[in-house]
């Protein structure tokens, strides 16, 4: 189970700075005017074997003098009511000045843990001079250095220290009841789909509420179908500023993937695929939960030819390479039109990501395979592939033991998957594929 770790601040203390070393390239667009960070601001990153995903919350800065203040401390807010662990930026150049206090006190009035992180020490006069952030009153401040690196290591063991215990590893026998998410930016119809499917009926939905920040899983069971909708559309209405909102819809998008099985990724047809549809298909994948692609509103298009919606779905697909092997249903939510189909390709999906192949079954197909299509020699060195197994874990993941793993390429990885996937459906489902010493 992932988990979310926001970095707060006013703006310009080094915060995209910070995230593109933790997410290990460069997402964010680091800038020194304020309020710059627009686009990437999330990525899942990981630590001594723990995952996470880290929010840049500098990306929904509101960029206008009257409310500037007041919507950075409702960020703060959000961050608190939606994230597992804090990092509150610091700037050790200028000091303390009077936003971090207005924020260091909303940190200290909540129970999630954080931590501070005093940003720019990078000699010993400026060690000596973060001492004074011990008066905020958020325990010892971590000492770093964003732009150079120094201190992240240290920020990174505290960062996992203070996440929740991983909960139980996901059921892989087929009993637990499958939790499909439905995720797209604002105005796609999410809403719409969810009431579509949980509307009138309102006899057969139980809403299992977890904790506040759990997305609400409402249980559906007709038709033949049984599964717990994880349900991120139209959950608590906030009349605040749009910034809010969409940082508000990124934090329920991520905290809803995480808690999924498959997702169904929204488009909207007469959008096409766009920035944010990708940066929220790269998180589904990182996550390696499944996947399908609904493309809403196709009543909307004009002039559909016969075949608009094969041409419509191979454009998608060569936007999602090298990872095309996803399902694309075409729907009209407000004409009602193949609802179901999005719903049955998701459990297929579902049913996908747990598929298990006996390792006898795998390595009679693909050894005869790796036999006539070896892998290319390297500086005169040949690969050997004795033999592959599946690994016992939650989604596809596959181990081939090589007498030189460190000579087998990307091309090769992705001809074993073709074949695996060319064998067995596993549609929609992210695959790894590992090569180990044997």
């Amino acid at each position: 189970m992932g988990n979310i770790v926001a970095i707060v601040g006013r703006p310009n203390v080094g915060k995209s700075t910070l995230f593109n070393r933790l997410v290990g390239m460069r997402q964010a667009i680091v800038d020194a005017t304020e309020g710059t960070t627009r686009d990437r601001h999330y990525g899942t990153t990981d630590w001594n074997g723990r995952e996470f995903t880290v929010i840049d919350t500098g990306g929904f800065t509101v960029n206008s003098e009257d409310i500037f203040e007041r919507a950075i401390c409702r960020q703060v807010e959000l961050a608190i009511e939606e994230a597992d662990s804090l990092i509150l930026m610091v700037d050790v150049e200028t000091g303390i000045t009077d936003l971090d206090l207005t924020m260091a006190e909303l940190l200290r009035r909540q129970s999630k843990p954080v931590l501070l992180a005093v940003n720019k020490v990078d000699n010993a006069m400026r060690q000596t001079d973060a001492y004074e952030f011990y008066s905020l009153g958020l325990g010892d401040p971590v000492t770093i250095s964003s732009m150079t690196g120094s201190g992240t290591g240290d920020l990174l063991d505290a960062v996992v220290a203070s996440l929740p215990a991983d909960g139980p590893e996901e059921k892989t026998d087929g009993t637990a009841i499958p939790k499909i998410a439905i995720v797209g930016r604002p105005n796609v119809g999410k809403s719409s789909l969810t009431n579509a499917l949980l509307g009138e009926e309102r006899n057969i939905v139980t809403p299992i509420a977890g904790t506040t920040r759990d997305a609400i899983h409402s249980y559906y069971n007709k038709f033949g179908m049984e599964f717990h909708l994880v349900d991120t559309a139209g959950l608590r209405k906030k009349q605040k500023v749009t910034d809010d909102l969409e940082f508000y819809s990124v934090m329920r998008t991520i905290r809803a993937i995480e808690e999924c099985d498959t997702a169904i990724l929204m488009l909207d047809a007469s959008q096409g695929v766009d920035a944010q549809d990708m940066n929220i298909f790269h998180l589904i994948v990182k996550n390696r939960k499944g996947c399908v692609i609904v493309v809403n509103k196709w009543d909307t298009v004009p002039d559909k030819q016969s075949n608009t919606m094969k041409e419509y779905a191979e454009n998608i697909r060569r936007k999602l390479a090298p990872f095309s092997d996803v399902p694309i249903v075409f729907t009209s939510v407000t004409e009602k039109q193949r609802i179901f189909d999005a719903l049955k390709t998701a459990l297929h999906v579902c049913d996908n990501r747990r598929r298990r192949i006996p390792t006898s079954e795998l390595n009679d197909f693909i050894l005869p395979i790796i036999e006539q299509t070896p892998p290319p020699s390297i500086k005169g060195k040949y690969v050997r592939i004795k033999y592959a197994m599946m690994l016992p874990t939650p989604t596809p993941q596959f181990a081939f033991f090589v007498n030189l793993p460190q000579y087998v390429k990307d091309p090769y990885r992705r001809f074993l998957e073709n074949r695996i996937r060319g064998e067995w459906d596993f549609s929609g489902v992210p695959m790894q594929i590992y090569f180990r010493q044997k």
